[in-house]
């Protein structure tokens, strides 16, 4: 009998209950094991050496040194992949933002004090997540040192299509790629709708960062938000996005409901609803992640008329989502990460 290669995984919390939902939970995947458990960074650093896990899975705020210092030192000592678990408040949130900048792939809610409903939520995403993990790759062309094509000021001048909305979706890898592209746009441009696979809360200290930095505005998502140019609206985290319209004006409607692909919120429901809504008036843009969220949605998307783009597997952290689409006939063009921008308002010059 063929026996497959497991994921070993090290668990870094001072949180016994932590420490006991995860590797009570975590195993029942056949795919995942348990390495070890670290109650903090120091202890994390031997069993890294001696356990040597695939993928870590780290809390923030523990004892002798935090897990932001911790993952400074890791980055330059000894890179590797890493899920950060944090606590759902305002603060947490900024900082695991923080941790997705130093290298971070993915950011997550600890499970502590959910229903059993939500916990097995919880879990499969987390799941989802470390698998994403284990096949990350951590190169200078995927973590930030990347190029990017030159956009002329004409070029941005020529931007005529404000009418068109632009839709994204994106998982692990995701968050540094969408920042990317936000922060190349020039302020008049088209609206701009987003999936990115993030908990919630930390979707709003997401678009609260980018708001500082971005020429366009970036916010969190509200039921019944208007899309118009030089704005950027992202899915609130648990909630799924779709876009609506209603006497010629686009809106986004933001909903509950069940995971979608494992995910909430769910590209495919952004883009399914793109597709209907605005047809050839949208262009759809695929990044980093793992699994086929999004795949169906991008080729209804393309069936439609849209103009479609995949992120290339060499500019991927994760190549999955790009992929499937990209197998699934949904893509009109694949393009590196740092050749997206231009892309964008290439499309949106003469149109």
């Amino acid at each position: 009998m063929l026996h497959l290669k497991k994921i070993r995984v090290l668990i870094i919390d001072d949180s016994p209950l932590v420490c006991k939902i995860l590797s009570r939970e975590l195993p029942r995947d056949p795919e995942i094991e348990i390495a070890g458990m670290a109650s903090d960074p120091y202890q994390a650093r031997e069993k890294i050496l001696e356990l040597k896990p695939d993928v870590l899975t780290l809390d923030i705020a523990m004892p002798r040194m935090d897990g932001i210092t911790f993952l400074e030192k890791l980055k330059k000592y000894y890179a590797m992949p890493v899920v950060v678990l944090s606590s759902l408040t305002p603060a947490s949130s900024e900082i695991a933002l923080k941790a997705l900048e130093l290298g971070a792939l993915e950011v997550m809610h600890k499970p502590v004090g959910d229903s059993p409903y939500k916990l097995q939520e919880m879990i499969v995403m987390l799941i989802d997540k470390i698998k994403a993990a284990a096949q990350a790759k951590l190169t200078d062309e995927t973590l930030g040192k990347r190029r990017f094509a030159s956009v002329s000021p004409k070029m941005i001048a020529m931007v005529r299509a404000l009418d068109k909305i632009i839709a994204i979706g994106a998982s692990t890898g995701g968050v540094e790629a969408v920042r990317s592209i936000l922060l190349s746009l020039p302020p008049v441009f088209p609206g701009i709708v987003i999936a990115q696979h993030m908990p919630e809360h930390f979707t709003k200290a997401f678009a609260d960062d980018l708001r500082k930095h971005c020429k366009i505005e970036v916010r969190e998502a509200k039921n019944g938000d208007g899309i118009h140019p030089g704005l950027a609206l992202i899915a609130p985290g648990n909630y799924h996005l779709l876009l609506a319209s209603a006497s010629g004006r686009y809106y986004v409607e933001v909903k509950d409901g069940p995971l979608v692909c494992r995910q909430r919120p769910s590209v495919d429901v952004l883009f399914n609803s793109i597709s209907k809504c605005a047809g050839k008036n949208a262009i759809g843009l695929i990044l980093s992640g793992m699994g086929r969220d999004g795949a169906e949605g991008l080729l209804k998307m393309r069936d439609a008329g849209a103009f479609t783009i995949a992120q290339d597997e060499a500019s991927c952290v994760v190549f999955g989502m790009p992929k499937a689409a990209i197998d699934n006939g949904a893509v009109t063009k694949v393009l590196p990460l740092g050749d997206i921008p231009r892309e964008l308002i290439t499309q949106c010059m003469n149109s």
